[in-house]
């Protein structure tokens, strides 16, 4: 076994190996032949259809049957590839030409998927079988499939450039090709162009090609620079959506821009992406003129209905739109395709060349195949004729022979050695006989009926129709400028058939550009329930549902849109909102978790204090926190914070933050512990000092005693503490500290 092993060093069998394997996929997966437009598995699964006679007036066929066979025979790489295949194939919103015609469920416009291939059906289109299957056995060359017991064609015989009609998007080995889809008739209005007169310039072809032509309609917005695009290949086309201005019919109805045509590039998600974006849009009041917003999309096309304010700018919208969602969007295109077997990047001139030197190579097979037919007819209706002026003989022949070999001898080579000849005298004349063995076997072959005088008369005009025919062919063969008028004929004639009227737009548009006007604030009421639910409500509303809004909410706080929410929680963090970043809703609605428009958590944090930053920065603020620790911080403190969220204090290890209070018109502080302890002492007492600090000690705790509410008082006109039991005066509580003793019943309201 030892002479079998091969050494070799591994990098170099890894960068082999990898070599290989990148030319498999860019020549045999990914790319398409620049001749047909293809990609492997498409032109297998078009050929097995044609093979199984799916043809476009027959009754449909199981899918699972079509990618069965396909698989087996021509593709072995997996169902799912050859299904996704077949389904891409027969949308219509994908290719400028559907080449399947699918029956059932294979996905929509907006990203449905295609049910499974045991549910759809499919056959061939008729553009396809006339397209792309007509002449096959006479055209192209074919080849083993992959085990060598089939055989497959190299390419199909595409009369038209399909690299441009469907256009292909692929992706392989450190490279990729994009390719826009074009009008059919555009397209071989173009063809037509160059054949007449080659030397024209990219400008001049896009004369009759303009550009692309989606399927989704939609608006090509950079004319001007097509022409470089074509010329170089590659390039970004600038697409937006078709947007129409509805105006109200009745007074009480309302102003609709109505979105009818979307960019290519938004097919599948990209719609429900496109509505999402619309809905923020609105939520955050870039677009506070659009009141409504919904999808009336349906087979018979897009249609995305915006209902607008009254009084609204539509020209405003309309480019907020193109300029902040997926209306507008960019189509790279790179012309990558298949040439000779190598990959290569190819402009309009050089597609349109190769497609033209694929027809003239199909069309010289093709007639040189129809030649060689009609020399054989020619040469059987030669013998036929001859045989007719001489059937007595060839009678004499057929009767004298012992076997059908002897025959045949006799009519070839003029043999008689084994014949019979009841007149001897006619075998020096059957000596005489020279057929081919095509005549022979044609006359060998020929009915009585043929004797009759009108049948006499056709087999006569149809050798005059196979030498008039010689003569045509061989013209067409020998004459370059006679194949251009085949070509030219035959494009016409699938013009006439199969053309259809372009559906994007191409015309030059400026940016759009959206003039940030700074929106005056508006006042809101930020409220914010126990369960961490956030929303705004119209002053208004809120003043009708004032009793209501404060019994369902734990804080309920003035604010304006200029403005930011601030949340100190007990963790002693500062989370800020922008007030435009929180919905608005009406009383009943739920709210949004603070959780999803702040870094605010939840399940970790509560908040000890929510004001709007602009009444915040301008108090002075008592921070009390579990341990005992008290100060005071000037609000002026978080001015200068851009930040969202900042460390509002600093906290011991294990503590965390009771309250922060407003000290304006307070006296006296209140703290209340765990153990039923209060204590009351000036405001005075505490030190001013900055956020970062921990304060100072405002009461003394015993082992497993905390903080757990702080007040701040006027002296003036002291409040009352309500206890489970009785209501006693702060005033005696403050006595009792003062005499040694404290009060152990807990507060529930102050």
């Amino acid at each position: 076994m030892a002479e079998k092993i091969i050494t070799t060093e591994y990098s170099e069998e890894m960068q082999r190996s990898y070599l290989n394997y990148s030319m498999s996929v860019i020549t045999s997966r990914a790319i398409p032949d620049a001749r047909d437009g293809l990609k492997p598995v498409q032109r297998r699964v078009l050929y097995d259809m044609d093979r199984l006679r799916l043809d476009y007036d027959k009754p449909h066929r199981k899918s699972a049957r079509i990618v069965g066979d396909t698989m087996g025979k021509y593709h072995p790489h997996g169902d799912s590839s050859i299904y996704d295949t077949l389904v891409v194939m027969a949308q219509g919103f994908k290719k400028s030409m559907p080449l399947v015609d699918g029956h059932g469920n294979f996905g929509s416009i907006e990203g449905d998927g295609a049910a499974a291939m045991r549910y759809t059906e499919a056959r061939l289109q008729k553009f396809t079988q006339e397209v792309f299957l007509k002449d096959l056995d006479k055209t192209v060359r074919f080849q083993p499939n992959y085990d060598e017991t089939e055989q497959e064609p190299v390419v199909l015989p595409v009369r038209v450039p399909n690299l441009l009609l469907n256009g292909s998007e692929g992706i392989a080995v450190g490279m990729s090709t994009s390719i826009p889809t074009h009008n059919l008739g555009e397209l071989i209005d173009t063809v037509l162009a160059y054949i007449e007169h080659p030397l024209l310039t990219t400008s001049d072809l896009l004369r009759t090609l303009h550009g692309p032509d989606f399927p989704t309609g939609g608006i090509v917005a950079n004319r001007s620079d097509l022409v470089q695009i074509y010329d170089t290949g590659t390039g970004k086309l600038r697409l937006r959506a078709k947007i129409v201005f509805e105006p109200a019919k009745k007074r009480a109805e309302k102003d609709h821009l109505v979105i009818t045509e979307i960019p290519y590039t938004m097919i599948g998600a990209g719609i429900n992406k496109c509505l999402t974006d619309i809905a923020e849009l609105v939520e955050s009041r870039q677009l506070p003129d659009i009141t409504d917003i919904s999808n009336q999309s349906s087979k018979e096309g897009i249609r995305i209905v915006l209902e607008l304010r009254k009084g609204a700018d539509p020209e405003k919208i309309r480019n907020i739109l193109y300029k902040k969602t997926k209306l507008e969007d960019t189509f790279g295109v790179n012309m990558l395709a298949i040439v000779n077997g190598r990959p290569e990047t190819m402009n309009l001139r050089s597609i349109l060349q190769c497609y033209l030197d694929f027809q003239y190579e199909n069309y010289t097979r093709k007639y040189q195949v129809l030649l060689q037919k009609e020399m054989e007819n020619k040469e059987v209706h030669e013998g036929l004729i001859r045989a007719v002026d001489c059937i007595d003989l060839i009678i004499a022949v057929l009767r004298g022979s012992r076997k059908l070999a002897d025959a045949r001898a006799c009519l070839t080579r003029g043999e008689t050695k084994n014949i019979t000849f009841r007149d001897p005298s006619l075998e020096k004349e059957a000596k005489g006989f020279h057929f081919t063995e095509r005549q022979a076997d044609a006359i060998l072959q020929m009915r009585l009926y043929r004797l009759i005088g009108l049948e006499l008369l056709t087999l006569q005009k149809e050798y005059l129709e196979s030498l008039q025919k010689i003569r045509q062919y061989n013209k067409i063969l020998q004459n370059r400028g006679e194949m251009d008028a085949v070509i030219r004929k035959d494009l016409e004639a699938i013009r006439k058939e199969f053309a259809v009227p372009r559906k994007t737009l191409i015309e030059d548009q400026a940016e759009a550009e959206v003039v940030e006007t700074e929106e005056a604030a508006r006042k809101e009421i930020f409220v914010l329930d126990r369960f961490g639910y956030a929303k705004l409500l119209d002053p208004q509303l809120y003043e009708k549902n004032r009793e209501t809004v404060d019994k369902e909410n734990v804080w309920v706080i003035p604010c304006t849109t200029a403005e930011k929410i601030g949340l100190v929680t007990n963790q002693g963090v500062l989370h800020m909102v922008r007030v435009t970043d929180i919905p608005n809703g009406k009383v009943k609605d739920k709210g949004t978790p603070i959780d999803n428009i702040s870094r605010f958590d939840g399940m970790k944090e509560r908040p000890v204090c929510v004001d709007n930053m602009t009444r915040l920065v301008g108090k002075r603020l008592l921070f009390a926190t579990g341990q005992g620790m008290v100060k005071i911080v000037p609000g002026t403190e978080f001015i200068t914070v851009n930040r969202n969220t900042v460390a509002a204090t600093k906290l011991a290890e294990g503590d965390s933050l009771i309250a922060v209070l407003d000290t304006a018109s307070a006296e006296d502080v209140v703290l209340a512990t765990k153990n039923g302890y209060f204590l009351r002492f000036p405001l005075g007492e505490i030190s001013v000092m900055k956020k970062n600090s921990r304060g100072v000690r405002g009461i003394r705790l015993t082992s497993g005693d905390s903080v757990l509410s702080a007040w701040v008082m006027a002296e003036a006109a002291p409040p009352t503490v309500t206890y489970r039991d009785s209501r006693i005066n702060l005033g005696e509580i403050r006595k009792a500290r003062r005499d040694g003793r404290g009060s152990k019943r807990k507060p529930e309201e102050v």
